[in-house]
């Protein structure tokens, strides 16, 4: 009995021990712990410390812009699908996590299948220089006809792209029209490639530079192409107006009682429209552009203060374009007799007919081309008809005369009168 209460003692001494041990080494690690970490706060270890931050942010960088490529990958896929919405979600997604994922993708390597987006790749492994090119090789490799699109899916009416060429093309026409709407081209082209090459036709593009130049554009040189030419060359553009707003301070009549005097600001826009065929409207009004603009829409217009005339073009040797416009009050029709009567109101005929001659230089100025026009000339001719005398003022241009800005108006090319 002695004997087993000795064992039993023993074995109680053992696990005490143990116990103490295992506390003994816990105790051991929390504190090997803490030299650690305070040896990292010390100023002595800032160096490595930095070294280690960098890395992780470094890691996490990289982490960042792989979930981003991911993301974009897979918005590149579901807009190939036709699911555009879904697409930018993940297109907001990744940008979000890098702001210029878009520029860090590399097409050309071959991503992982199982990656999402994976099914995304460029053909080529060089950039492509001439894309009409190109698409020219691609589609006499692809397709043994001579259309120019394929339908997607099987459809039951007839397809465009069973029309004949001569035929698309003249539907281009339509499309620039003869506004000359080379936007509506441009957005056109990017359907597909058959549309691509139609809206790169070498005489759509030559007709419309005959029809901005006349005969003084019957070669291309120095451009590429004729598209290059409309583009680059200097010219005035037809699918808005251009507006100047001046504003000046005049001092008004003194009161009665020569106690104060009255200032007013006045406030007054210059408005000009171009037409390809060689036409302007110019327009001096009070009234803002909301009010204005819609009213220039058409050459038809009855707004009495509207000058009517032309203008051209022209290159000095100084290498700029300069504008030069002509234009007069819309004469008046004379009424027939039947329709004359005592309760008729009419205006008494002026005895001298008025012309007013402007110059314009052409510039640029911001992101646009072409889309300001600086005064170098204003003067009014005043012819008399009792004698034919033309006697002409010419104006200074002071501060009076702002440059005026080219503005776009979607309107003025939504509708078609003619092809070009």
């Amino acid at each position: 009995m002695a004997e087993s209460n000795q064992n039993a003692g023993t074995e109680s001494v053992e696990e005490g021990e143990d116990e103490n041990s295992e506390d003994s080494n816990l105790q051991m690690e929390l504190s090997a712990f803490r030299a650690q970490w305070m040896s990292e706060l010390l100023p002595s270890s800032a160096r490595k410390g930095s070294s280690k931050a960098a890395d992780l942010k470094k890691r996490q960088d990289l982490v960042r812009e792989e979930k981003a490529r991911e993301l974009f990958l897979k918005a590149v896929e579901e807009e190939q699908n036709g699911a555009v919405y879904e697409a930018i979600k993940y297109y907001k997604s990744a940008m979000q996590l890098v702001p210029d994922i878009e520029f860090k993708i590399n097409y050309n390597r071959s991503p992982d299948p199982d990656r999402v987006g994976g099914s995304y790749m460029e053909e080529n492994e060089n950039e492509i220089d001439d894309l009409l090119t190109y698409f020219q090789q691609q589609m006499t490799v692809e397709h043994s006809s001579q259309k120019l699109c394929q339908p997607e899916v099987e459809l039951s009416q007839v397809h465009i792209s069973a029309l004949p060429l001569e035929v698309l093309m003249y539907i281009f026409r339509w499309v620039v029209s003869c506004d000359l709407d080379m936007r509506a081209l441009e957005q056109l082209s990017l359907v597909c490639r058959g549309f691509y090459i139609c809206a790169r036709d070498p005489e759509i593009w030559r007709s419309a530079c005959l029809r901005v130049w006349g005969r003084s554009c019957t070669k291309m040189l120095p451009f590429t192409s004729w598209r290059d030419m409309f583009i680059e060359r200097p010219r005035v553009r037809y699918d808005g107006v251009y507006i100047s707003k001046t504003s000046y301070i005049r001092q008004g009549e003194e009161s009665l009682d020569g106690f104060y005097r009255k200032w007013h600001q006045v406030e007054y826009y210059r408005y000009l429209r171009f037409f390809p065929d060689g036409q302007v409207m110019m327009l001096t009004t009070p009234e803002e552009p909301l009010a204005t603009v819609p009213r220039l829409r058409s050459r038809n217009t009855r707004m009495d203060s509207i000058l009517f005339g032309h203008y051209r073009l022209s290159q000095d040797t100084d290498n700029q374009t300069k504008v030069y416009v002509v234009v007069s009050k819309r004469k008046e029709e004379k009424m027939p007799e039947f329709q004359r009567s005592r309760f008729c109101r009419r205006n008494p005929a002026p005895d001298a007919d008025r012309t007013f001659h402007v110059g314009l230089q052409l510039a640029s100025g911001g992101r646009q081309r072409f889309n300001k026009l600086v005064w170098i000339h204003h003067s009014c001719h005043i012819t008399y008809r009792s004698n034919g005398e033309t006697v002409i003022t010419a104006f200074d241009l002071d501060k009076m005369y702002t440059p005026l800005f080219f503005a776009r108006v979607k309107s003025y090319t939504a509708f078609s009168e003619r092809p070009l």
